[in-house]
């Protein structure tokens, strides 16, 4: 794993390099894994003209769930307690001959951009743009492996859920039993809130769990995620309880998955994010439902729940091979509910049987 982090912070300083910027500076905590295998909370990795050095507070207490940092890496830890991190890097970059560093300026904060110049007032200050971001797009095998992995998780977890008594428990209820479940079954936390909604609740994206109990013929639809290994993936799902799905239920659910079924099979290598966003969206807007939606059909996950593509109306750029994302349309009618798919899948080529669906739980109408 240690040559894998090299090569990961050696291509991010051939792009510092042909931008002219001799160091980098990166802050913000998922780049700071994905780059040096893991730090503490707080730390940030200098990659500099002769060394890498991971600069680490001296108050954070290591955690196991934040992964272990690469031992190629040369790890400085701040005497405790004082020392910022970011001033430290700016230090060590001008102490080693460094002219210039890129650093991400949209994680810094003013006072922070404000202190690196006053603590090294002859090096130059770039933006790194997101360089790291766009590199974390592609993913590895390492990575779909622990992807897969907390997709069983959160299938396993889902699934123990269907199989118990459900009218009359709470939102809240239900969404505190599938993060227990998600746990027990080997996650390193969620991927995000959990949502449950009941009722007229239903469908609602990010639905905030309330005190509202499950009824006969409800909607319940549910949205959930593992953390395993810092990497996360989503889950959505809707069902009826207690009794047979009326027309209403039926046909609107038949409808989102229609949606939802297209933007899967749109997802091919050289298929432009736009395009993916616009499959699921016309199946909606030609049954009626087109005012309302969500603004994105579906985005990126890895080690955040939420990155880079987005599948969104105006989005620019095109889909790669090994890029995991979300396909999640929903409708919901207000006042009566609604039905929310999500699933996480990896882009594949054809010739590798296409799209690789992770979260495998039934999209069947169940009645629970």
């Amino acid at each position: 794993m240690s040559e894998l982090y090299a090569v990961r912070r050696g291509r991010l300083r051939d792009r510092c390099a042909a931008a002219g910027s001799a160091a980098s500076l990166v802050s913000r905590p998922a780049n700071v894994r994905y780059l040096a295998g893991g730090a503490p909370p707080g730390a940030v990795l200098l990659l500099g003209p002769d060394e890498d050095v991971l600069i680490c507070p001296g108050t954070s207490v290591p955690d196991p769930g934040e992964g272990r940092p690469d031992d190629r890496l040369r790890i400085t830890v701040l005497p405790a307690p004082g020392g910022d991190t970011v001033v430290a890097a700016a230090r060590t970059a001008a102490a080693a001959g460094a002219e210039s560093l890129a650093v991400e300026e949209t994680h810094l904060t003013v006072a922070r951009h404000r202190a690196l110049g006053s603590v090294a007032p002859r090096l130059r200050l770039g933006d790194l743009s997101g360089a790291v971001e766009q590199l974390r797009i592609v993913k590895d095998e390492e990575e779909i492996a622990s992807l897969r992995i907390a997709a069983e998780i959160t299938d396993q977890a889902l699934g123990e859920l269907l199989e118990s008594i459900l009218v009359g428990r709470t939102e809240r209820h239900l969404a505190l039993e599938l993060e227990r479940r998600l746990v027990d079954h080997g996650a390193d936390g969620t991927a995000f809130p959990t949502s449950v909604a009941t009722g007229p609740n239903a469908g609602l994206g990010r639905h905030r769990p309330s005190d509202r109990r499950v009824e006969e013929g409800d909607f319940l639809s549910v949205c959930l995620g593992a953390n395993y290994r810092g990497y996360r993936c989503e889950i959505g799902r809707t069902f009826v309880i207690g009794t047979t799905p009326a027309d209403w239920q039926i046909e609107l659910y038949e409808v989102v998955f229609a949606a939802q079924r297209a933007g899967r099979e749109a997802l091919v290598p050289g298929a432009e994010y736009r395009e993916v966003d616009r499959a699921a969206r016309h199946v909606l807007a030609a049954a009626g439902h087109g005012e309302g939606l969500a603004p994105k059909t579906g985005h990126g996950v890895g080690l955040e729940i939420e990155e880079d593509p987005q599948l969104a109306p105006a989005a620019m750029g095109k889909l790669d091979a090994c890029v995991p994302v979300t396909v999640e349309p929903g409708v919901h009618l207000p006042g009566r509910g609604g039905v929310r798919i999500d699933d996480t899948l990896v882009v594949r080529p054809d010739a590798d049987g296409g799209p690789e669906l992770l979260t495998i739980t039934t999209k069947e109408l169940l009645a629970l």
